[in-house]
């Protein structure tokens, strides 16, 4: 059975600084600690038995270390993997979010590899606003058509 994340985009709209952004988060970890594009991520994350919504939020909050905050939802879809793995998307319009600090969760693995030492690494190690254009590239490729719907969502109604 093909894994099924769940993830919620924030964006605002600085039109007259930056136009439309999205809120992002680098992947932790070896892999990714030199890599830019193609290394960023929606907060997101797995979930079974769980309205999608609800998991969203929760995901959210342990990858960035804060909640969500509360705003009206637009459900932009479920996006497919070349791996298989599907991601259902959220946006959430948050023109005053910040965090003072990013704590997100920590995972384990093998490194170096066949080391047989366990280190942890935070699953975000950086999170930002992004403009969308500058998104596009930094985002893992699966996750770049849920910007495509954000701006459909959004075609003539941003504030």
């Amino acid at each position: 059975m093909p894994v099924t994340s769940a993830g919620l985009l924030l964006y605002r709209d600085l039109r007259e600084l930056r136009g439309l952004e999205v809120f992002i988060g680098h992947m932790g970890g070896p892999f990714w600690a030199r890599k830019q594009a193609g290394a960023w991520s929606i907060p997101k994350g797995e979930f079974t038995d769980e309205d999608p919504l609800v998991a969203a939020r929760r995901e959210f909050a342990e990858e960035i270390g804060a909640p969500a905050p509360e705003s009206e939802v637009i459900d932009l879809g479920t996006f497919r993997y070349t791996s298989g793995k599907t991601v259902r998307v959220f946006a959430c319009r948050a023109p005053d979010f910040e965090i003072d600090e990013l704590r997100s969760n920590l995972f384990e693995i093998e490194w170096p590899p066949r080391s047989g030492r366990r280190q942890q690494f935070p699953e975000v190690d950086e999170a930002r606003w992004t403009p969308v254009f500058e998104a596009r590239e930094l985002l893992v490729t699966g996750q770049r058509p849920a910007l495509d719907a954000l701006l459909a969502a959004l075609d003539g109604s941003i504030e």
